[in-house]
């Protein structure tokens, strides 16, 4: 504990006095302030980041996209490709994967084109889907060919191009930091580096600490990604890294609030108010009728339930009554047993 005190005070006293990094570098990104929503796949979706940015995110960024599959598709599928990913809003990036050159590159420009204000590119995705598909995280054990991917993309458009990877492959390839440095000299503006190795998924800690390495090598901000679930552990993971900024995805979840308040804890920024009681039902309702606007209600019935799983867990609500919330087939319904649903109940009686 008091590590972690000393932590937070030296960590608080680069921010107050204006001596973090993060204010001169991602200004030239227009990120600001530098805490930002990771591509979550099945959840940062388009009505999940509106509602995120709408408390006050750096920037959001899209659910990952396959360039050739994109490329390749019909118009009529592009189209809504591009609904999908929010193209022309801002403060939002477009997150893509691949292993070819030529596609990366097309995909690029045909967001880029279509008003993408940032394109990221996904180094770092360990599901085996994607890794068996010599994409994401597999690219670490690749270099000299994710390079080659990283120059046809910034070559191939005019806007930033940003790239988010792991640690490494295992433990004994550890080389974002040369990775990091040589995207740079590539031309990619910002690394976020997720705290753990590809064969490490999601278990165990994010190594914070390792991502200085990075910081160190690097010559572009780098945003620290992995665990950071409160204001606490964002001030522990800058502290640890020496990272330009955050970058929060699973903490989200339940909270979309949670970005802004860690800005506010970081960087001063305007505090949002914690939604409670009506205003919580009324923030749940209006992203809950957005997904099934943008899904249709077959599909965003069941799209939305684990949203809603999230946000009353976060509330503390009725173990019970979630279960009904979960399980109800009619919108009507739902909308009825969210006041109760979202309602706190002490421990006891929640577990009942």
């Amino acid at each position: 504990m008091q590590d972690d005190r000393k932590i937070d005070r030296a960590q608080s006293h680069r921010v107050k006095t204006g001596q973090h990094p993060t204010c001169g570098p991602l200004a030239d990104l227009s990120i600001d302030p530098p805490v930002l929503l990771a591509p979550l796949a099945g959840i940062t979706d388009l009505p999940f980041r509106r509602v995120v940015a709408g408390f006050g995110a750096g920037l959001v960024v899209s659910e990952m996209v396959a360039s050739q599959e994109m490329v390749q598709a019909k118009p009529s599928t592009r189209a809504k490709a591009r609904a999908e990913l929010g193209l022309g809003e801002v403060r939002t990036a477009v997150q893509l994967a691949g292993r070819d050159a030529y596609w990366l590159a097309e995909a690029a420009r045909m967001v880029a084109d279509n008003g993408a204000e940032i394109i990221d590119i996904n180094m770092g995705c360990p599901a085996k889907k994607v890794v068996g598909g010599m994409s994401g995280s597999a690219l670490m054990r690749e270099p000299d060919l994710a390079l080659r991917l990283i120059e046809a993309v910034v070559n191939a458009v005019d806007i930033p191009v940003t790239l988010k990877t792991r640690l490494g492959w295992d433990d004994a390839c550890l080389n974002a930091p040369l990775l990091a440095q040589r995207a740079a000299e590539a031309g990619v503006r910002m690394v976020t580096i997720h705290g753990r190795t590809r064969c490490q998924f999601y278990k165990g800690q994010a190594d914070w600490a390792a991502i200085g390495e990075v910081v160190r090598a690097c010559p572009v901000p780098v945003i620290a990604n992995g665990d950071i679930t409160s204001c606490r552990a964002a001030r522990k993971a800058l502290a640890q890294s020496g990272a330009a900024g955050v970058m929060i995805g699973r903490g989200a979840q339940g909270r979309p609030w949670l970005l802004a308040q860690v800005a506010a804890d970081l960087f001063g920024t305007p505090a949002p108010k914690t939604p409670e009681g009506a205003e919580l039902v009324a923030l749940v309702s209006a992203h809950y009728e957005a997904i099934l606007s943008f899904y249709g209600s077959a599909f965003g019935l069941k799209t939305a339930r684990k949203h809603l799983g999230w946000y009353s867990e976060a509330a503390n609500g009725c173990v019970a009554l979630r279960r009904r919330l979960l399980t109800a087939t009619d919108p009507a319904e739902v909308l009825r047993l969210l006041p109760d649903a979202l309602c706190p109940v002490p421990d006891v009686e929640r577990a009942a």
